[in-house]
């Protein structure tokens, strides 16, 4: 299973929510609930060479930590 080198952001499992009918703001009855789908929701996992402890590494890092300047690239 891929994950983030920094924060070991990886794979969660949620779900595929399926809704319908006219919500009552709009006059219908309600939204039902119809299905609950079993889904994978991945991490934006980039490879990437960073610089780790004087070492050039070539790893997978999440796109959040590459934004908020987690890693220092090679």
């Amino acid at each position: 299973m891929a994950s983030c080198y920094v924060c070991g952001k990886g794979r969660i499992v949620g779900g595929n929510i399926v809704h319908r009918g006219i919500s009552k703001k709009k006059g219908g009855i309600g939204l039902q609930l119809v299905k609950n789908t079993k889904r994978v929701f991945k991490a934006n996992l980039q490879s990437m060479k960073i610089r780790d402890s004087g070492q050039v590494k070539r790893v997978k890092v999440c796109a959040s930590c590459i934004r908020s300047n987690k890693i220092v690239k090679a």
